[in-house]
């Protein structure tokens, strides 16, 4: 997977491949294709990737319900980096101020 690439892009690319290497003589079980794009996801991914490892049955597992657990994976990650920038964006700044008026200074202000 590429740098900004989203999941949908991703599986675009992938079937493209796949389905070109396939006109060379060159297939792939759907069990291939389930390893290879699980290989292929960045760090962000890896702890949905062991989740679907450890539960699912990768020989039997369908690219479509693949496609839409990464994609769900992708959007949660989405909201959650919005709302630490938002949180970073509102967080309040104390700031300290001090007096440095001379007495001089306080009673020219209150002649006025």
């Amino acid at each position: 997977m590429e740098k900004d690439e989203s999941i949908s892009q991703m599986f675009t690319r992938f079937t493209s491949i796949i389905n070109s290497l396939g006109a060379l003589g060159k297939t792939f079980l759907n069990s291939e294709s389930v390893s290879k794009i699980l290989r292929s996801l960045p760090r962000a991914y890896r702890s949905n990737v062991v989740v679907i490892q450890g539960t699912k049955d990768l020989s039997k597992l369908p690219l479509e319900e693949l496609m839409g657990s990464l994609m769900t994976h992708e959007i949660l990650m989405k909201v959650t980096n919005e709302d630490e920038r938002e949180e970073k964006k509102n967080k309040g700044i104390a700031l300290k101020a001090a007096m440095l008026e001379s007495n001089e200074e306080r009673r020219r202000i209150c002649r006025r």
